[in-house]
C-alpha cells in the first residue's frame, strides 16, 4: 500500500487541511483458511518503513476502487480475488496529506500469495491483529474487525430496578457487547447496586461494561470508565490500568486528541444529529465527523439520533459504528 508520511498532525486549522493534497488508497482483508489475516510490512526506503498494514495501493486515474483492489493484489501479492463487503473507509490527516484507505473485506482469493515487491508478509490470528505496529490510517480498520459496532449507553431507572436490568439483559441477548452505565442524578447507594448488577450480567455474556464518570466504582469492581469531556480535560494520567477499558465522550477535535493522548482505548463524537434530548440543537453531520475523525487514529462511535441502521454511515466516514440509548435499549 502506498502511504508515504510518518505521523498525523496533532493540530490543523481547517485552512491548512483544505491546503493539503488528497490520496485514495484501497486495501483488502484477506483470510485464509484458518481464518488468519494477511499483513504485509513496509519495505526500507519509504515512510512508514517497517509497519505493517493491510495490502492495497492508490487508485489509477479513472479506475474504480474494486478495479485498483484487485489490480493491486496481483501486482503486490500475485493472487486474483473475489472482492466482498465494504468493512471501513477511514480519514486520516498526515503532514503531507489527507489520506482515504477505504478498505474492503476479500471474499475469495486465488493463488500463492507471496511478497513480489521484496516486502515480508505474515498471517496473523486477528486476536494478535492490534499488537502489530501499524500506520495511524490501519488501526482503525483493526477495531472494526474485532469491536463491537454498537456501544449501548443506559437510561436512568425508573421505580423498578428489576425492570431497567430485565431491558438490559435483552439488549444483551439481542447482541450488545458493549455497554455504558449510566444515570445521572441517581442515589448513590442504588447506583453502585445496580451497576454491580450490571456488570455481572454482562460479564455473562460476554460484554463489555463501562460506568460513566466514577474512576473509583470501576477500579473497585473490575470495570470500564466512560469519561464525560469535562473530566478528559481535566485529567494528566490514565486512571485505570491498561487492562480495563478506558473511553470519552468528545464533541470536537481538541477532545479527541486529549482523549488519544490520555490512552482512551475508543471515544464517542457527537452530536451527529437532531436528538430529543436536546431539542433545538443542530447536529454536526457526517462530513465535520470525518473530518475531525482525520485527526486521531482512536476507534470512535458516532452519537446523537443513531439506531443501528446507522453504522453503515458511520463506517464510511471512519467510525467504528454508533452509540446509543433508544437506538438500543429495548422499548419492553
Amino acid at each position: 500500500m502506498s502511504i508515504e508520511t510518518t505521523h498525523p498532525q496533532s493540530r490543523s486549522t481547517p485552512q491548512a487541511a483544505g491546503a493539503l493534497r488528497h490520496v485514495e488508497v484501497v486495501a483488502g482483508v484477506i483470510r485464509d483458511a484458518r481464518g488468519r489475516v494477511l499483513l504485509a510490512r513496509r519495505t526500507e526506503g519509504r515512510d512508514l518503513a517497517g509497519l505493517w498494514e493491510f495490502p492495497g495501493g492508490k487508485h489509477e486515474p479513472g479506475e474504480t476502487a474494486e478495479a485498483a483492489l484487485a489490480r493491486e493484489l496481483h501486482e503486490e501479492l500475485g493472487i486474483d480475488v473475489e472482492i466482498g463487503a465494504p468493512l471501513i473507509n477511514v480519514p486520516q490527516r498526515y503532514p503531507d496529506k489527507r489520506l482515504r484507505l477505504d478498505v474492503r473485506n476479500i471474499a475469495a482469493w486465488h493463488g500463492h500469495a507471496r511478497g513480489r515487491e521484496g516486502q515480508a508478509l505474515v498471517w496473523v490470528p486477528p486476536h494478535k491483529l492490534a499488537s502489530y505496529a501499524m500506520p495511524p490510517a490501519d488501526r482503525p480498520v483493526v477495531a472494526a474487525l474485532l469491536q463491537p459496532a454498537h456501544y449501548l449507553v443506559t437510561p436512568p431507572p425508573d421505580d423498578s430496578d428489576e425492570a431497567w436490568l430485565g431491558r438490559l439483559e435483552q439488549a444483551l441477548a439481542n447482541g450488545v457487547r458493549r455497554v455504558q452505565l449510566r444515570a445521572p442524578g441517581l442515589d448513590a447507594e442504588r447506583w453502585r447496586s445496580l451497576v454491580a448488577r450490571a456488570a455481572h450480567a454482562c460479564r455473562h455474556s460476554g460484554a463489555e461494561a463501562l460506568v460513566n464518570g466514577d474512576a473509583a466504582l470501576a477500579l473497585d469492581l473490575g470495570i470500564g470508565l466512560h469519561l464525560p469531556a469535562r473530566q478528559l480535560q481535566a485529567l494528566s494520567a490514565r486512571p485505570l490500568p491498561a487492562d480495563l477499558p478506558l473511553a470519552a465522550s468528545c464533541h470536537c477535535v481538541d477532545d479527541l486528541q486529549a482523549a488519544q493522548a490520555l490512552g482512551c482505548d475508543f471515544a464517542v463524537l457527537g452530536t451527529l444529529m437532531p436528538t430529543p434530548s436536546h431539542p433545538g440543537m443542530a447536529g454536526i453531520g457526517w462530513e465535520a465527523f470525518a473530518a475531525m475523525r482525520e485527526s486521531v487514529s482512536l476507534p470512535i462511535y458516532a452519537i446523537g439520533g443513531m439506531d443501528a441502521g446507522d453504522v453503515d454511515d458511520a463506517r464510511q466516514h471512519g467510525g467504528q459504528g454508533i452509540a446509543a440509548i433508544r437506538g438500543l435499549w429495548p422499548s419492553s
